[in-house]
């Protein structure tokens, strides 16, 4: 029995989830996000409550149900609220600036580093060496966090 999965999600207000066999699509103040589950779990939605439940009989559906139940309550959260990490570049000379959709990094090398990120993602510069990036999704929160 997972612990995770069997915990109902609940849709905020302002919130709105739509469900379409397999495809879960939110909608919120941040924007749209949808996500496309795996077989071996089921959802429904009662009351407000995202239920997730593994199927019957599939092999591998309690294995699955916990990570789906947390894919959607991101889903949800990140159209209710956003996510953001919050990146500190720690050097002598060291300092970044954006130019547009670019971050330009100044980091030591004998040339500028130029990061083009994707339209889903919000950065802000705070003085020369705090970068905040911030977006509904948290999985290319995460990732345009790690590449950076």
């Amino acid at each position: 029995m997972s612990r995770i999965g069997k915990n109902p999600i609940s849709v905020p207000d302002g919130v709105k989830v739509d469900l379409n066999g397999q495809t879960i699509s939110a909608t919120g103040p941040k924007g749209s996000l949808n996500l496309k589950l795996v077989d071996e779990v089921e959802v429904s939605l009662d009351n407000g409550k995202i239920v997730v439940r593994p199927r019957e009989g599939m092999k591998g559906a309690f294995n699955m149900w916990g990570m789906q139940r947390t894919l959607i309550n991101n889903l949800v959260i990140g159209v209710q609220s956003g996510f953001s990490k919050v990146l500190e570049i720690v050097g002598v000379g060291y300092r970044a600036q954006l130019q547009g959709k670019e971050l330009v990094l100044n980091l030591g090398f004998s040339h500028e580093i130029k990061y083009a990120f994707p339209d889903s993602i919000k950065i802000e510069v705070e003085g020369q060496n705090k970068i905040t990036v911030s977006g509904s999704d948290k999985q290319v929160v995460g990732q345009v966090a790690a590449e950076i």
